[in-house]
């Protein structure tokens, strides 16, 4: 038969035989098999007590390790961790732990090595897009931020998420589940909004329907309904879909805490989204404003919401008309075309202090301005000055979107 390569555990049990032997000079022995005198004792006292078991190597791991984390706060760390879908770190969770008076908070780094040891954390390379600029509001309802998410399939049709954020506080005021984008089912749901948080004083959203019109109009039917609540309208410029950008971070929020792939259909999304949005409002620490909740730092509008559109009313000195059935006034035998969104609608123009040139109003908000001074083969112009917003919160002027729509602007301006 070969001969079978010995094991360390063959040497160790060779060793201990011949040190067992009566007269073994044990010193001796030990330099013979190139250990030191306190492991030659090990393994003869091991043997002596296990027998060739008891020469086997064990794990390195202490019995006892004071500093290891408790079973209970590992678990409560597991336990937070799940219920946001494994979507939080070791800096939200050490904020939740705290504010909900765990006995003891592992450190941010303690937490995040819980997870790793777990497998609950994994290398998203592609996470953060990149530098950015901020801007923030001064206080809630200044500026609220509204957007679809894009729509996903269920089981029995597809949901579209209709999202509301207050700039200032990031409280996520409206997370709905809409079977469509259309004018009135969204209206509805802004109406529910208004009625629990108030009216704000301006609303920025992109150039897409029902708010916005892609083929380059200034204004739609929902945007002159808000105009009419006293809300001025803003767009972000067409193709930077960071002018929203803490609506877009929101809606990455959603997809991250929310099991989206599990959703049957719109009751189900509803539920689960009237979940996730009060963890998110009043449990989830928010980084941009300094770990608190969005709840730490909203608070209602104190304007009410009109069940009824107030009148349009108009200062003594201001020359009134009203559109017709196009959308068009006329004003000094001109036609002046604001779109069929004001059609029927009172609208008032000012004299500037240039002298020819008229600002349009519609309720509280300058829409435009009419130029009448002679120019060329132009009699008269309409300038839109309906503002975006950019990502540093400065006004910019809103432009068409398709080069259909520049051409017919131009022809509008050709009065």
């Amino acid at each position: 038969m070969p001969w079978r390569e010995l094991t360390v555990t063959d040497q160790r049990e060779e060793f201990v035989k011949l040190a067992l032997a009566p007269g073994a000079n044990m010193s001796e022995l030990c330099r013979r098999f190139g250990i030191v005198r306190s492991n030659g004792n090990k393994w003869r006292a091991r043997y002596l007590k296990e027998g060739r078991a008891g020469l086997a190597d064990r794990s390195r791991v202490p019995h006892r390790s004071p500093t290891r984390t408790a079973v209970a706060v590992e678990a409560e760390v597991l336990r937070i961790r799940a219920e946001s879908n494994n979507a939080w770190g070791g800096r939200k969770i050490a904020h939740v732990m705290e504010r909900e008076g765990a006995r003891s908070v592992p450190s941010i780094g303690t937490i995040t090595a819980i997870l790793k040891r777990h497998g609950k954390l994994e290398q998203r390379a592609s996470e953060h897009p990149g530098p950015y600029q901020r801007f923030e509001r001064a206080r809630p309802n200044e500026l609220w931020q509204m957007d679809f998410k894009g729509d996903f399939a269920l089981s029995r049709g597809r949901c579209h998420p209709l999202t509301v954020i207050d700039d200032h506080s990031r409280y996520a005021l409206c997370a709905q589940a809409c079977g469509n984008e259309r004018d009135v089912p969204t209206r509805e749901r802004l109406m529910a909004v208004f009625r629990r948080y108030g009216l704000p004083d301006v609303m920025l959203m992109d150039n897409g329907a029902p708010w916005g019109d892609s083929g380059g109009g200034r204004f739609t039917a929902f945007s002159v309904w808000l105009l009419q609540l006293g809300i001025r309208v803003t767009h972000g410029r067409p193709y930077h879909p960071q002018t929203q950008g803490k609506d877009e971070r929101l809606h990455r929020t959603m997809k991250a805490e929310i099991a989206l792939d599990r959703l049957t259909d719109l009751q189900d999304c509803q539920r689960a989204f009237d979940q996730w949005r009060h963890v998110y409002n009043h449990r989830r620490p928010h980084q941009a404003i300094g770990m608190a909740t969005p709840g730490d730092r909203y608070l209602p509008s104190d304007r009410p919401f009109p069940e009824v559109l107030p009148p349009v009313a108009y200062d003594c000195g201001d020359l009134v008309r009203k559109a017709d059935q196009e959308g068009d006034i006329r004003f000094k035998g001109r036609r002046i075309r604001l779109g069929k969104p004001f059609r029927g609608q009172i609208i008032a123009l000012r004299p500037t202090a240039e002298d020819g040139v008229f600002s349009i109003h519609f309720c509280t908000h300058q829409i435009g301005q009419i130029d009448l001074r002679p120019v060329g083969d132009t009699a008269c112009g309409f300038v839109d000055i309906a503002p975006t917003v950019d990502p540093t919160g400065e006004a910019s002027d809103a432009m068409p979107t398709s080069p259909q729509a520049q051409q017919q602007q131009t022809l509008d301006n050709r009065i």
